[in-house]
């Protein structure tokens, strides 16, 4: 086995079953690397401390603010600044990569039962 390996994110994300669930896959420096499936509708949150950076893999991701929307498809990216409120909606299922500080909950200040479990590693 060699010390060097690349990470397979189709396969990482095969590993998932349930939506809205984030899996760190790497980190760097106090970065974490999350893989996630998305389907319908989250809910409105922001980020005080930080931007969150979104990577559509498979699928079209919506993400609506206040005063507008961008959608996000296959090979794109787009960053949420911090403290701007954001809602992610996903007509049909997305597979996408997250980029964010270790620690950053997914519903961000707002909390509440769509708040995954932080760190969880697959």
């Amino acid at each position: 086995m060699s010390l060097y390996q690349s990470l397979n994110l189709r396969h990482k994300l095969e590993q998932i079953h349930e939506h809205w669930s984030p899996r760190v896959i790497a980190e760097m420096n106090d970065y974490q690397f999350k893989v996630v499936k998305l389907l319908g509708d989250f809910i409105w949150h922001e980020h005080l401390e930080t931007d969150e950076t979104f990577i559509v893999l498979e699928g079209q991701l919506r993400i609506d603010f206040r005063d507008g929307q961008v959608l996000v498809r296959a090979g794109e990216m787009y960053v949420v600044p911090k403290g701007i409120e954001h809602k992610p909606f996903a007509e049909e299922e997305v597979r996408l990569l997250l980029i964010e500080p270790k620690g950053v909950l997914n519903t961000g200040s707002e909390g509440g039962e769509r708040t995954a479990q932080n760190d969880l590693w697959i």
